[in-house]
């Protein structure tokens, strides 16, 4: 310390002595070393896969793989990887560290890929004895990876064995589900029990596997996704007759829910920063709509997002990008062949455009950090 003592004063000529014998012989201070700042990285975007349905029971499945180096498009990426299909009903697409996690709903089974390659790593079947779980969707959290599926359940898979640890009891036929606000979020859809829906969103701590309790939503819960404003967004929807698809939004402190849109239908959406793109499909008229919807306000920007006239013919899935600033828009066309995925920025002008497989509905972005150039 350098706070002097009463010892130190009256012992000053021997203390002089000591300093000067200490500067001599162990010299003067090492200089600190030069500590190099931490790299400068930028996030670039390399390319996007689709997940295409396929057609229900034909077993067709497929992957789709867009390169922004050359714009080449693979439409059957992982059979090419894999000489094999991808099964029957693909459902849900997601990249966590370097692997992709295919759910393939009524094969029953979740494929875990090279995010990079499409190599298969592993095959993790869903099923209770002979009895086929049919997994719909995948969120992450820590070293786990969640998948809800219809019978009930949300598998827990360990990230790195690939082994599932635990399946944790929800609500019926769970159809949606996003970690978000350190809560695995949960949509209970009761889907398989027309017209005896479930209306409830479960909330599980990723930490104790548990489910913490249920939350009241709007019949039919499906895609559920958080804003930056401690709210979460949901699609309810409905019974498809008087009570129509729509947008919500739930508090998370209070677990209430706060607001239903009703002047628009939606059937799905995607939120990147302060905004939301829903879409909506009527089946009645064949004609899909895609408005903006500003999160922080909770106001629409606009009821058309297309701003060049690009037709759209049936919007069937929509992923919002804030790195690359785009919005994807698959086209499902008449459900039976293949599809189209279209690409644009964030004031609606079409940027490109590229062919898939059947029923495309899922886009990830495949990225990567760079050291940037000084």
């Amino acid at each position: 310390m350098n706070k002097q003592t009463p010892l130190f004063k009256k012992n000053l000529f021997a203390a002089t002595l000591m300093l000067v014998s200490m500067t001599l012989f162990s010299c003067t201070k090492e200089p600190e070393p030069d500590v190099e700042p931490p790299a400068e990285t930028t996030t670039i975007v390399t390319g996007v896969y689709v997940l295409n349905e396929g057609l229900f029971n034909a077993n067709n499945a497929s992957l789709t793989r867009f390169s922004f180096e050359d714009s080449t498009v693979e439409k059957s990426c992982f059979y090419n990887a894999n000489n094999r299909g991808l099964g029957d009903t693909g459902s849900d697409l997601a990249i966590y560290g370097s692997k992709m996690y295919i759910v393939v709903n009524v094969s029953s089974q979740v494929e875990v890929v090279n995010a990079t390659t499409c190599k298969s790593l592993k095959q993790i079947p869903f099923f209770d004895g002979n009895k086929p779980r049919q997994p719909r969707k995948v969120a992450f959290s820590g070293s786990n990876a969640f998948v809800c599926s219809f019978d009930g359940t949300v598998a827990v898979i360990d990230t790195t064995s690939l082994e599932v640890t635990k399946y944790i009891k929800v609500g019926r036929n769970p159809d949606g589900i996003t970690a978000a606000y350190d809560k695995i979020w949960v949509s209970n859809s009761g889907g398989l029990n027309f017209p005896n829906y479930e209306d409830t969103i479960s909330v599980i701590d990723p930490f104790s596997l548990t489910e913490e309790k249920k939350i009241t939503a709007g019949p039919n819960p499906y895609t559920i996704l958080p804003d930056n404003y401690g709210e979460m967004y949901l699609i309810s929807r409905g019974n498809y007759d008087d009570l129509k698809s729509r947008l919500q939004i739930l508090d998370v402190a209070t677990g209430a829910l706060k607001h239903t849109f009703m002047d628009f239908e939606a059937l799905s959406f995607t939120i990147a920063g302060d905004t939301a793109w829903v879409y909506n499909y009527d089946w009645a008229s064949q004609s899909s709509s895609i408005l903006m919807l500003n999160v922080k306000t909770e106001e629409i920007i606009t009821n058309n997002f297309i701003t060049d006239g690009t037709p759209i013919k049936t919007v069937y899935g929509i992923k919002a990008d804030p790195i690359s600033k785009l919005v994807y828009i698959t086209d499902a066309l008449d459900f039976g062949s293949n599809g189209k995925v279209y690409a644009f920025d964030y004031e609606g002008r079409l940027k490109f455009e590229f062919g898939a497989g059947i029923s495309p509905a899922n886009v990830v972005v495949v990225d990567r950090k760079v050291v940037a150039m000084p």
